[in-house]
């Protein structure tokens, strides 16, 4: 069968149900409402909407992951009230289900949003509420992941944990480490935090490999986890890339952020077809929508024009993500049925 073309891969990967398993709510702050929580919080910010999307898009390549991270210093100081953090949930799960993600999780780090005085567990009542909010209207799953910084003081990350727990019924169903790996490398420190997460029943992901490359990936091996964020350098350890596929440890991976940290050189150059065909379980995102400038549809189409899977390869891909998803079974279910039934009529997809 010949390959589609461009315009009619656009057109079936716009359509296909998707999973996104990898987006932070920081990073992916419309630009129209950044520059109206600017006004109106009196935050000192650019006032037009081209000076907005210089200020919260980050640049293609950057020097290293410490550079992009700089980039979500405007939306988190805009970030600071349970009202807005409602709107942004809001609005990026109704935009992702715009974009035909059935499933999403939705991932952010509560203890940078009380700068203001906001209570840890208002805020993330308010991400909570506005994320179900829309995915109600929306007819689509979210979930939430609470995600404890690298650079943060153990203890309060143990306490994040222990406070984002009390929302598992609500739909918070995992939780994260992220941050400056370079500074902070060993997840290890924050061992109590990941040990409360899943004494009060959440499961456990973490950042690794946005620096250090595959021994950060290893090392993040160390806290027991069912996936990790990014590690796209694992592909240069093939003993690694045996033991996650052995454990059967998903890497959620985004390429388009994945260069713009300069982990790698360019999508093109990305591991993500080396490591699918090697064995080692992957899923697809675009980590942070407004940072990258980047939807789910165009995440799938480069891995398809620019690093090389195959329509049935991808398709696997999108389907693995709701195997390995945070939620529960009986939730998930439905969604995989409708995902192979959708499937079953689209011949592109079938392995050949």
């Amino acid at each position: 069968m010949s390959a589609p073309s461009l315009a009619a891969l656009r057109r079936l990967v716009e359509a296909m149900p998707k999973a996104e398993l990898h987006l932070h709510l920081d990073g992916s702050l419309r630009i129209d409402t950044a520059l109206d929580l600017a006004r109106s919080r009196g935050i000192d910010a650019p006032r037009d909407w081209a000076g907005m999307f210089d200020a919260l898009v980050g640049p293609e390549r950057c020097a290293d992951q410490a550079e992009l991270l700089r980039a979500f210093a405007l939306p988190i100081a805009l970030m600071q009230d349970a009202e807005a953090l409602e709107r942004i949930a809001y609005e990026l799960v109704a935009s992702k289900a715009a974009d035909r993600v059935r499933y999403v999780e939705v991932r952010w780090g509560p203890l940078l949003h009380v700068v203001r005085g906001l209570s840890l567990a208002d805020g993330i009542a308010a991400v909570v509420r506005g994320g179900r909010r829309a995915a109600e209207r929306e007819e689509v799953i979210v979930r939430f992941i609470a995600t404890a910084l690298r650079s943060h003081d153990p203890a309060d990350n143990r306490r994040l944990a222990e406070t984002a727990a009390r929302f598992r019924d609500d739909g918070l169903t995992g939780f994260d480490l992220a941050g400056a790996e370079e500074a902070f490398p060993d997840p290890l420190a924050h061992r109590a935090a990941f040990e409360a997460a899943r004494a009060g029943g959440l499961r456990i992901t973490l950042h690794a490999g946005e620096w250090g490359g595959a021994a950060q990936v290893r090392r993040a091996l160390d806290v027991r986890p069912e996936r990790i964020a990014h590690g796209p350098l694992a592909i240069e350890d093939p003993e690694l890339c045996r033991e996650l596929t052995y454990r059967g440890v998903t890497l959620d991976l985004c390429p388009t952020s994945n260069v713009q940290a300069g982990i790698v050189p360019s999508v093109e150059a990305h591991s993500l077809v080396a490591l699918h065909r090697s064995g080692v379980p992957v899923t697809l995102s675009t980590d942070d929508a407004t940072v990258s400038n980047v939807s789910l549809s165009d995440e799938y189409e480069r891995a398809v024009t620019r690093i090389g899977l195959t329509l049935p390869e991808l398709w696997a891909i999108d389907r693995h993500a709701l195997s390995v998803a945070f939620a529960e079974p009986a939730v998930l279910a439905p969604l995989q049925a409708e995902f192979e039934a959708w499937g079953a009529g689209i011949p592109e997809l079938a392995p050949s």
